[in-house]
């Protein structure tokens, strides 16, 4: 066990080289995988049939195939066209493309979920589309979009370590290097160990969002009163806490 640890010690800076490729891989596929997630998810509950439908095709196709098969068309036909990609440039485009369509049906469905009056009651205000989808809409199916999407973040994480089928040196390939040299069960052990960290610091990050978004909208706690330490004082006389 001493020399397994000693060797992961040695091995550290190239095992930290794997966390920030990991890293880069699973933000850079987070934010283009949101931002497509935003334009098809609006796109697929608008009431135009060219646009929905155009938004449709988009969703089922990257949905309904392999994103190891998309990674390696990228990465290895494309060139065969003349279109060369940088390996962290593909793999960040495959995951942005295939967790934005998974992406698209939350955004969809948690917009759809806002209540109609809602929306009869920014008519009746005179709002542009814009700014029904700006200042009522969103807000409130943004709360309902989090959970969701913290869970499609961490699958794309997981996703991520397919990058190393494309010559990408991230923590997946460092652990296969590692696991070289020391015991199976431990290079892997620690693979799970570091999954889990990163994992639940994201986690972490997307509750924070999660408690700001819903305390805007006044059905829970603040982020401040979430993080004090004080309990809630209770009058026992009304049962109110205070």
């Amino acid at each position: 066990m001493g020399d397994n640890v000693d060797t992961f010690l040695d091995a550290w800076p190239r095992i930290w080289e794997g966390i920030l490729t990991t890293l880069y891989l699973t933000i850079g596929g987070a934010v283009l995988a949101f931002v497509l997630a935003l334009v098809l998810g609006v796109m697929a509950g608008s009431k135009p049939l060219l646009v929905r439908g155009t938004a449709r095709v988009i969703i089922e196709f990257f949905r309904g195939t392999s994103l190891l098969v998309q990674l390696f068309w990228l990465f290895y036909v494309l060139p065969l066209m003349g279109y060369q990609l940088d390996p962290m440039f593909c793999g960040i485009l495959a995951l942005g493309l295939n967790y934005g369509a998974y992406g698209a049906e939350v955004v969809r469905g948690s917009l759809n979920a806002v209540a109609p009056a809602q929306r009869e009651a920014a008519v009746a205000l005179n709002f542009s589309w814009w700014q029904r989808l700006h200042r009522i809409v969103f807000p409130q199916a943004w709360a309902q979009m989090i959970p969701p999407l913290n869970n499609l973040l961490i699958q794309l994480l997981k996703g991520s370590a397919l990058a190393s089928f494309i010559q990408l040196h991230d923590l997946t390939y460092q652990l296969g290097q590692l696991r070289q040299s020391t015991e199976t069960a431990f290079a892997y052990g620690m693979g799970l160990i570091i999954y889990f960290v990163i994992a639940y610091l994201l986690t972490l990050v997307m509750n924070v969002l999660e408690v700001r978004a819903k305390s805007r909208l006044g059905v829970g706690p603040t982020l401040r009163e979430v993080l004090s330490l004080r309990p809630e004082r209770v009058d026992e006389t009304v049962g109110v806490s205070r």
